[in-house]
């Protein structure tokens, strides 16, 4: 098994350490992994995306140039990485945030609400951990616990107490992926 990500969106909304999470869930659960973060020089506010793989295997370039999936956060993101999804993956977008067209047929994409979601949960910095949560859901990368493990190791001593606001943004995410492909079939 190897997945191949790209998360992407503005500086400032968490997709450099949502990357990070994916890939250090996958050392968490024994698997070799690579991350390669890209931002602009302006970090919060400018475009910053990174690609993640995950794989039982050894990995023989870190280079994703056709991923199974993409997490989209702003419009500047869907236009330039939806091209990118291989054909029979995953678009995620942040439908509270991006509101653009896609026109291809051949992959399967989901609309999300991450930010309102987010902001019903009372925080609005965890829409990260919604697509997050939605993509695992689709995929099984990683598990949620490796994830949440994974940030329980990033986070300061004094903000320990996020933990079960971006497990709650998670399960919400896995949800809400749920009641999209109820609601198709």
């Amino acid at each position: 098994m190897q997945q191949e990500v790209i998360v992407a969106g503005f500086g400032g909304q968490g997709v450099l350490l949502t990357g990070q999470l994916l890939a250090y869930a996958g050392l968490l659960e024994g698997k070799h992994v690579a991350w390669i973060p890209s931002y602009g020089p302006e970090m919060r506010g400018g475009t910053a995306n990174c690609s993640v793989i995950i794989s039982d295997q050894n990995i023989g370039s870190p280079l994703v140039e056709e991923p199974g999936a993409v997490l989209v956060f702003n419009q500047p993101s869907l236009e330039k990485f939806a091209k990118r999804v291989r054909s029979g993956g995953i678009l995620l977008i942040n439908s509270s945030i991006v509101t653009g067209e896609v026109k291809r047929q051949d992959i399967q994409v989901y609309r999300v609400p991450a930010s309102q979601i987010a902001a019903q949960l009372g925080n609005d910095r965890v829409a990260n951990m919604v697509l997050l949560g939605a993509y695992l859901e689709l995929t099984g990368a990683v598990s949620t616990e490796s994830v949440l493990k994974a940030l329980a190791k990033v986070l300061s001593k004094g903000k320990s107490g996020l933990l079960e606001i971006n497990r709650k943004a998670a399960e919400m995410g896995a949800l809400a992926v749920r009641r999209s492909a109820a609601a198709e079939a």
